[in-house]
């Protein structure tokens, strides 16, 4: 495996910005896409739940229908592929069962050796209701969207994340209460456009000392 230098990895996030004009013309390569999406499926999440869905829309009447429901963001139209991560409305302790059965299945595990894991993850969820079982979900949603943001930094792809959107009509128009899901953030990806003014800016960040403290 090939290792970034540590100045090019501060290259690329230094590069990276929230993209306000896509290239609509440009469109991220099969090979590099197969790569961001592997980026989402390998994202970290808490007890290594992955409760999420994540829906890529490169449908453009889909997506022109979306705009209005986006504070009328064009980068959901304009970008090459717009992601939304959705979250389970209903997780519990069949999502548990589901994931320590697939990593019996991965790991060739001897029967019966997750059933600590599965008590202590379903108690975990139990001390939660609903509400904050989906705020729960949505945290490690934001896991996986800042590891597709850098890995598509590191690509040379840009990228928008919004949360400027209506949810409610997201949901109704992608179907998600019928999945048991809701939609909590999304994502553009492409490519900047030359008229995006926010490419030549300045990145605004508060100096290291301030925010870093080392104890």
């Amino acid at each position: 495996m090939e290792l970034l230098s540590p100045s090019d990895l501060v290259d690329h996030l230094n590069w990276r910005y929230a993209v306000k004009v896509f290239d609509p013309d440009r469109r991220i390569p099969p090979a590099s896409w197969t790569a961001l999406e592997q980026s989402l499926v390998l994202a970290p999440s808490s007890f290594g739940m992955q409760p999420w869905k994540f829906l890529v829309l490169t449908d453009r009447a889909l997506r022109e229908s979306l705009v209005e429901h986006s504070w009328g963001q064009r980068q959901v139209v304009d970008c090459s592929h717009f992601v939304v991560f959705a979250a389970p409305t209903n997780l519990g302790p069949a999502d548990v069962d589901r994931f320590a059965d697939r990593t019996t299945e991965v790991r060739d595990s001897p029967p019966g050796s997750l059933d600590g894991f599965r008590k202590m993850v379903k108690g975990f969820l139990a001390n939660f209701d609903e509400e904050q079982r989906l705020d729960w979900a949505c945290r490690q949603i934001y896991l996986a969207l800042g590891q597709l943001m850098t890995s598509a930094a590191v690509l040379g792809i840009d990228t928008c994340p919004m949360e400027g959107f209506s949810p409610p009509d997201y949901d109704r128009i992608l179907g998600l209460p019928d999945q048991n899901l809701t939609a909590a953030v999304c994502c553009g990806l492409g490519y900047r456009g030359e008229g995006d003014k926010y490419a030549t800016l300045p990145k605004v960040r508060y100096p290291t000392e301030e925010v870093v403290e080392v104890r």
